[in-house]
């Protein structure tokens, strides 16, 4: 009691502390109950009514869950544990009525944990192609692959984390760190996706770190909770929902609930978040299902909005919500509800007779091949890679290569791990040399339940700090969101590969730290890593060792440039001047081919056309200057851990340019081996634009995506960008909004376009009102300011190429 009490008092202490800045709320805005330290309760879950291309499945879903025992539909709602399929989750199954049961399946990357598949490439590198079209090819493909095996829901793709925290351990899951950006890729991948399987949008809300994300609970004696994200109204709309909202626009058949706890109440029954927000203010029409073991109460956590519990459910096995329902501590309609959300996204989307049929129970066992692959999906999984590339320095044109006649080649990442086994099925994958249970420099315990990709120990001569290092390149996270690739191309076969063609002399040493250097090396390629998984946060930006090794080539080389595949950003400060540094590649997480990928950059095949979807600072002090720190009881097992989102709206380049800090690369940069400038810049409201405050009916319900008005066009920007260089090439134009009573520049918009040299392309960005609102927190709605409105369009947030005004008067 002493403890609760304690923890009751740091609410109240967090509360009063909030303080009135730009784009968050005031501290009267924060007297209501959705404010720091209380989320607002919201019983009552909105019924799903099954508009628009809903209708059809819903009418199904209605006549089998009609026909089903309140013990049928209790029993599809939690996971269960089957002999005969691995999947990560199975759902209880209505034989008479022949609903098999649903599948889900790891991840947002790629169908993981078993063989014949591929690995795309990751979250971040599809956020750093800036191209929604190519991410919807990708998701498409990768949605087969996931049906071909059984697979109903395929576990991603991911919105939140957002990128708050820049150490953040599953960052590279997402889009980056703008929710726009983010928001329209995600759209585009569930769109893609949903051709085939249900894509489960994942994580409901706030779940920005890894430390503290889980209650201990379960440990003998333990009362830890986990981490509470404080987030007021207004932040939560204009960012942290934003993404969602484009995914419920889309279509998204599910939604994964976080561990984490909002405003102290557990994601997976905070009732504002999803009866409030998710399914009432957004109209979603799936089912909501909890992240593993993230359930902590039963029949709150379905009258919450809950609809699934997984992997399963002591809180709902022996038919604990058909006994609710009788006695009366849940309505009848909420069961019923369950159930048919369920079943209704089933026949909308995954409507399959053998779920799991191509998971295996395990791998080390003799068990059927189910080849998902499809020939044509190569075309896509290559240039998915190619374009999540950065070039973000290339002095004197250093790149591309051509025919270099000797070439040498450093670093751990240059070469495939050294293991390519399966030595676990529980980590449903190629474990790749996993040491069991190591510590993380930062003391955090690494074990085979969450992370699963190549380790090796301090002894190795690639060891880049005490406790771990990376045997091998990098091209997936570790963890839930990993991959299991067919292959893997690393870039020192392509580079060797591309030498047989020009008749290259090749030289390589991946192994030292301080490496001879031919004095006939012509250019020297270092390839070094950033890694980051689920189940930690990174303990630094840029590890000391791959710094050193960078540096000690740089001493020998005058050629030397350096490729970076990073699970998220990555410092560079420590030699990115040097002047024998003559180009820096963030060449991310690629996917299977990831060497093949890189020569088509690095030789001129085509040329970079990643773009930066975070910001890079110069020191790591930048990041967590801009953030409070996390804020704990005060005792010593910090049993209340909580952590204020007092910046608002203000992450990432938003708070850069407000605090005005220089960044070493900013939001939006990258280099192309072509030029553009940019001309004609025009912009113009809709003719039939309602400019109204809040237009009517802002009330709605299930309508996906929220109030139909706030996805109507009513402005939008031209421009005319023309390729001024010598090759052909792919510009990514970026617009940004100057709001009024917000930050400076927020992305409303990006265009990616390949144009000929002399050629140019005329460019239009169509802006909604949403676009251009902001909430409104005592009127609980999207609000359009009359006035004037700073329209930026450019290569980057602060390379702006044309400045202009639209005029809401």
């Amino acid at each position: 009691m002493k403890t609760s009490i304690v923890g009751l008092a740091v609410v109240l202490q967090l509360a009063a502390q909030a303080s009135a800045q730009d784009g968050q709320s005031s501290p009267s805005e924060l007297e209501n109950y959705w404010s720091y330290g209380r989320s607002e309760s919201v019983p009552d879950t909105p019924v799903a009514k099954g508009p628009g291309d809903w209708a059809d499945a819903y009418q199904k879903a209605l006549k089998l869950v009609s026909q089903m025992t309140d013990e049928e539909k209790n029993n599809i709602t939690y996971g269960h544990e089957l002999t005969t399929t691995g999947c990560s989750g199975t759902t209880g199954s209505v034989p008479r009525l022949n609903f098999p049961g649903i599948c889900l399946q790891d991840a947002g990357n790629g169908v993981r944990g078993v063989d014949m598949v591929n690995s795309y490439p990751a979250g971040i590198h599809a956020g750093a192609s800036w191209n929604r079209e190519l991410a919807h090819d990708r998701a498409e493909h990768m949605g087969a692959e996931f049906r071909r095996k059984g697979v109903n829901v395929a576990l991603g793709p991911v919105v939140g984390p957002a990128g708050r925290v820049a150490s953040g351990g599953r960052n590279w899951e997402g889009f980056g760190s703008d929710p726009y950006l983010a928001g329209a890729l995600a759209a585009e991948s569930v769109r893609g996706m949903q051709q085939n399987v249900i894509a489960c949008v994942k994580h409901l809300i706030g779940n920005e770190q890894e430390t503290s994300r889980n209650s201990p609970q379960l440990l003998e004696d333990s009362h830890n909770q986990s981490i509470s994200s404080n987030i007021d109204d207004k932040t939560m709309h204009e960012l942290y929902l934003w993404g969602f909202q484009d995914v419920v626009k889309a279509g998204a058949g599910s939604v994964m609930c976080s561990y984490n706890r909002i405003n102290n109440s557990y994601g997976c029954q905070n009732s504002k978040v999803m009866n409030g927000l998710l399914k009432g203010e957004l109209g979603f029409q799936g089912f909501v299902v909890s992240d593993w073991t993230g359930q902590h109460t039963g029949i709150a956590s379905a009258n919450a909005g809950m609809d699934i519990a997984m992997p399963d459910s002591k809180y709902w096995e022996n038919n604990t919500l058909a006994i609710a329902t009788r006695n009366g501590s849940m309505p009848e309609f909420r069961l019923d509800d369950m159930a048919t959300r369920i079943i209704a996204s089933w026949y909308k989307y995954a409507e399959i007779q053998e779920p799991g049929h191509g998971i295996p129970v395990s791998l080390l066992e003799p068990h059927k091949l189910v080849d998902a692959r499809d020939p044509k999906s190569k075309k896509t999984i290559l240039q998915s890679a190619v374009e999540g590339h950065v070039l973000v320095k290339n002095t004197a044109d250093a790149l591309p290569l051509k025919k270099p006649k000797f070439l040498s080649i450093f670093g751990y990442d240059a070469i495939p791990p050294a293991l390519n086994n399966v030595d676990d099925s529980s980590l449903g994958g190629w474990s790749m040399g996993l040491q069991n249970a190591l510590t993380y420099p930062n003391g955090s315990s690494v074990d085979n339940g969450t992370e699963q990709y190549m380790f090796l120990s301090s002894t190795s001569p690639t060891a880049r700090g005490p406790g771990v290092a990376f045997n091998g390149t990098l091209f997936v996270g570790g963890g839930s969101g990993a991959s299991t690739p067919s292959y893997i191309d690393a870039p020192l076969h392509a580079f060797q590969r591309q030498a047989y063609d020009d008749d290259t002399f090749l030289a390589w040493d991946v192994l030292s730290l301080d490496p001879f250097v031919n004095p006939a090396s012509e250019a020297c390629v270092v390839f070094i890593n950033e890694a980051a998984s689920e189940g930690w946060d990174r303990p630094y930006l840029a590890d000391p060792s791959s710094d050193k090794l960078v540096k000690n080539v740089a001493a020998k080389c005058s050629n030397t440039m350096v490729v970076i595949h990073n699970a998220g950003l990555r410092l560079v400060d420590e030699w990115v001047e040097n002047p024998n540094i003559t180009a820096v590649i963030y060449a991310h997480l690629p996917g299977q081919d990831s060497g093949r990928a890189l020569v088509e950059v690095m030789y001129g095949k085509q040329s970079p056309s990643g773009r930066l979807p975070y910001t890079v600072a110069r020191k790591e002090s930048d990041y967590k200057d801009l953030l409070e720190p996390v804020v704990t009881s005060g005792t010593e097992n910090e049993y209340y851990p909580q952590s204020n989102f007092s910046e608002g709206i203000y992450i990432d380049y938003k708070a850069f340019i407000r605090n005005d800090i220089k960044p070493r690369f900013e939001f939006g940069y990258g280099l192309t081996y072509s030029n553009f400038s940019y001309s004609d810049l025009e912009t113009g409201v809709s003719s039939n634009a309602n400019l109204q405050y809040e237009p009517a009916g802002n009330r709605t319900e299930n309508v996906e995506g929220g109030l139909e008005a706030l996805w109507d066009v009513i402005a939008s920007v031209n421009c005319t960008v023309s390729n001024t260089g010598k090759v052909h090439a792919a510009e990514v134009a970026q617009l940004y909004v100057g709001i009024p009573g917000g930050p400076p520049k927020v992305l409303r918009g990006f265009e990616k376009r390949t144009i000929e040299a002399g050629e140019k392309e005329h460019i239009q960005f169509e802006l909604t009102r949403r676009d251009l609102s902001q909430w409104d927190t005592e009127k609980q709605a999207w609000g359009l300011q009359t006035g004037k409105y700073s329209i930026y369009v450019g290569k980057s947030v602060l390379d702006i190429q044309l400045h202009g005004i639209l005029d809401l008067s």
